[in-house]
């Protein structure tokens, strides 16, 4: 990285301080979200592997300030002419890039929070202003209701502002894989939607809006330590 031009300043930081959820000691916590399977019951976490995962959660072993970490760790994927700190800022990091990062590739979310976080007219890259946005939310000090929130934009894969069937079971098969020893059949699929439906579709729309899920999510006590992973 070099000298101080790819460093971020104390002026910087506190900018990005007053515009996210982070301290400053926090500010741009290299963290990304593991979304709790919690609608998925036990057996097909199992087949998942690790219970929110499939993996382990790999150690921070950088003793450097979070912050240096963070702006290293997103320069590392610009051309060397941008990783100044004010051509960093500028910058667009195109997604193949951006799920390059090893703990992206096994998210089985990962084109849609890039995409729930991107303010690209075309929503296929990230700047370094949505990168923050992004660890912002999926830190520890953002509150349950903004990562409830922002969970649902992602699970909301038409986009359309509810949870249908649709929805749902792009959601579970994201959780089980599509393999032949992971995939639900139709049978199954139907069933588990509509025990989800059951569950949280109080006003029997057949949808699910935010309001319910947020009222889901805030009886799972385990959410918000599950919608992290150190970089």
């Amino acid at each position: 990285m070099g000298g101080s031009g790819s460093r971020l300043s104390k002026e910087l930081l506190a900018e990005y301080q007053d515009l996210t959820f982070l301290t400053k000691q926090e500010i741009l916590l290299s963290v990304y979200v593991v979304l709790a399977p919690h609608l998925v019951d036990d057996e097909q976490q199992a087949r998942s592997g690790n219970e929110h995962t499939g993996r382990p959660i790999a150690e921070n072993t950088d003793s450097s300030p979070l912050s240096t970490r963070a702006h290293r760790r997103f320069c590392e994927l610009l051309p060397q002419e941008q990783r100044s700190v004010e051509s960093s800022l500028r910058a667009q990091v195109p997604f193949e890039q951006i799920l390059s990062l090893p703990e992206l590739k096994a998210n089985p979310f990962k084109e849609r929070i890039c995409r729930v976080f991107s303010t690209s007219p075309a929503k296929d890259s990230l700047s370094f202003e949505d990168f923050l946005d992004l660890l912002s939310v999926f830190s520890d000090t953002a509150t349950p209701d903004i990562k409830s929130h922002y969970a649902f934009r992602i699970f909301d894969f038409d986009d359309d502002g509810t949870l249908n069937r649709e929805d749902l079971s792009r959601l579970v098969n994201c959780l089980t894989g599509e393999g032949e020893d992971t995939r639900l059949s139709a049978s199954e699929m139907k069933q588990l939607i509509d025990n989800i439906l059951e569950e949280s579709d109080i006003d029997r729309d057949g949808t699910i809006n935010l309001s319910e899920f947020q009222h889901v999510i805030s009886r799972s006590p385990d959410f918000a330590s599950s919608f992290k992973i150190v970089l």
